[in-house]
This record gives structure tokens, sequence and C-alpha cells, in this order.
């Protein structure tokens, strides 16, 4: 696999620790909730939205990107995943959780998430992680997060992504598209 989780100048915290744990990691936790054979291993690299959209052969708004947001000091992170295109909207975000949003830095979103950038995804996180989708993913048929790493992805229908994801609610954080 080559990729920023595997790059010369970022090598693994440890020997155990592999670029493929986190898409192994997320793989189980599909599989433990029936949506394991989904999972869609690509050649290309899906580190961006842009990069999965190409390699899916679909609309750039159809990927499911999770963003990491610091949560409240005591509390876990929070992911929201939204259309590809969709921005994140400040005042909307902090209607909704009480907090400015704050994205967590890549240097230590696996830490405190569970997957490198490029990778994150809803499935296998961390303990103590909320998970809200945003309403923007419910304009498509299908849309398509992460499973892990940079190299793969998930195909969903809105509805079974919340499911799958074990996602608290449906929020509306992203500003309305242009």
């Amino acid at each position: 696999m080559v990729g920023p989780a595997s790059s010369p100048d970022k090598e693994p915290k440890n020997e155990e620790e592999t670029p493929d744990m986190s898409r192994e990691k997320a793989k189980a936790w599909l599989d433990a909730h029936g949506y394991g054979e989904r999972v869609i291993v690509m050649e290309e690299c899906t580190a961006t939205v842009a990069l999965a959209a190409a390699a899916l052969g679909c609309e750039p708004a159809h990927i499911a990107k999770t963003m990491a947001f610091e949560g409240r000091e005591g509390e876990g992170p929070i992911l929201v995943l939204a259309a590809g295109d969709a921005k994140i909207s400040s005042s909307l975000f902090k209607k909704t959780f009480g907090l400015t949003a704050r994205m967590i830095k890549g240097d230590v979103l696996e830490g405190k998430v569970g997957h490198t950038p490029g990778g994150v995804c809803p499935f296998g996180v961390n303990p103590g992680i909320s998970v809200w989708l945003d309403r923007s993913l419910l304009a498509f048929e299908y849309v398509y997060p992460a499973c892990g790493d940079d190299r793969t992805a998930v195909k969903f229908r809105p509805e079974e992504l919340y499911e799958a994801a074990e996602a608290k609610g449906w929020v509306e954080v992203t500003k309305p598209r242009e």
C-alpha cells in the first residue's frame, strides 16, 4: 500500500502498528454489523474527496467525508459525516454542539480517533467518540465513506450509514449548497 500512512517520512509509531491496521479495524466493525462485504479496495489513492470521487467514478458530493472535531473538555471527539461538497457552517456547528468548530490536527488524529488522515471513518473508532450525520447526505441515494485508510470506500444508502456508524443523530451543520 502506498500513501500518506506508509510513506517513508511517516513511519508507523511502533512495529505492531501498520497502515493496514486501521482498515482492518474498520472492516471488522463493518463485518460485525453485516456490512463488511461492501468494502471497496482501490489501487488509487482516495485520501481527498476529489481523489475518492475520481477513483469511484462518482460526483464529489457523493463522498461521505468524515470530519473530526475537538469535543468538550473531558469528552471525546465529534465526528461529522457530510456530503463531499459540503462546508461546515461555524454558526450552525456552534448552535448544534455548543462549541466552536475546531478540527483535530492531523498529527494527533490517529491517537484521538483511531484512523489516520485520508482514511477517517466512523467504523472502529476509539471509545468515547460521538458520530453525527449531516442532512446533506440525504440528497443522495448512495454515499461513500472511507474504511480506515486512503485506498478504501464503502457504499451505503444514507440510512444504512446511520445504522452502521451507530450515529447519535442527524444534524444540520453545513452551509446551504450554492
